[in-house]
């Protein structure tokens, strides 16, 4: 019985070891081409963090040149907060579901056939082939340095178990947005075009996550907590760390659905995108 327990533990570790190394090999590849020119890889990771860092300063601006005390009882530096989560998870988000972003392109012009020829998982292979990670910097460091900021201003109590929720969280939001990646890209198998409802449930919601849910009317409160759920990437989990006034409007188990809901989301993504692909048919080329 040990020894046939080893047999099945030993595949299963060499599997993994070579899914590791070949995400290894695809990245390496990847950061070698954009790095011929390296002065122009360098400013793209710039570019990203001071395009989105532009929006955060305009509030900024906002809040102090006409002296806001804050939105909804929530003031500047718990706003840096929520948008904190935004920026971090899509930092790693971006690093494994590039090849999601405009998945409609790889079928329309047949570059999907590669990945059906080869003796790995189709998924893996396009999750492994195009990490972008200059984007990834950019959004990544700009998480960073406003949660670092935030947490200096607010009082968060940074004990074992907020910790381990943070972490949870943090990986549940990266589910849930990979989901919705996941999900919008096996629409390109029905649909011709399937980028602009991409569009309009994820950049246009995404955009807005950024402010209190309370803010918002209901219909839009709706969609953020049960169409693209963003409240669950950085809402729930700011508020289960300050707990402010607002939260008296939604029920307690929404503080701690965030890792429940990315794994059961991107399962069930993960089911349609299996169901999606028998109705790919090559364009021939």
């Amino acid at each position: 019985m040990e020894t046939w327990t080893k047999e099945i533990d030993c595949p299963r570790r060499l599997r993994m070891k070579d899914a590791i190394a070949m995400f290894y090999q695809y990245s390496r590849v990847t950061m070698k081409s954009w790095f011929q020119y390296r002065v122009d890889a360098l400013l793209r990771s710039l570019a990203v963090f001071l395009r989105e860092a532009t929006g955060i300063i305009s509030i900024i601006l906002v809040f102090t040149k006409f002296d806001v005390s804050g939105i909804n009882n929530w003031n500047i530096n718990e706003l840096v907060f929520l948008y904190s989560f935004l920026f971090s998870t899509y930092g790693v988000l971006i690093i494994f579901f590039t090849g999601l972003l405009d998945f409609g392109k790889t079928v329309q012009d047949g570059t999907f056939d590669r990945f059906l020829l080869r003796p790995r998982g189709v998924l893996f292979q396009i999750i492994a082939s195009d990490a972008d990670w200059f984007a990834a910097i950019g959004h990544g460091t700009l998480g960073i340095v406003l949660f670092s900021y935030a947490t200096s201003k607010i009082e968060v109590i940074w004990n074992l178990g907020n910790i381990l929720y943070l972490a949870s969280a943090f990986v549940g939001a990266i589910l849930i947005q990979g989901a919705m990646f996941l999900f919008f890209a096996s629409l390109s198998f029905y649909f011709v075009k399937a980028s602009n409802v991409h569009g309009v449930l994820f950049w246009n919601l995404r955009n807005i996550a950024g402010y209190p849910l309370s803010i918002f009317p209901k219909i839009l409160q709706y969609m953020l907590m049960y169409v693209a759920p963003f409240a669950f990437v950085n809402y729930f989990p700011a508020q289960f760390l300050l707990r402010n006034d607002d939260i008296v409007n939604y029920p307690d188990i929404y503080l701690y659905l965030t890792p429940i809901l990315g794994i059961v989301m991107y399962f069930c993504a993960y089911c349609f995108w299996r169901v999606a692909m028998k109705r790919y048919k090559s364009t021939g080329n």
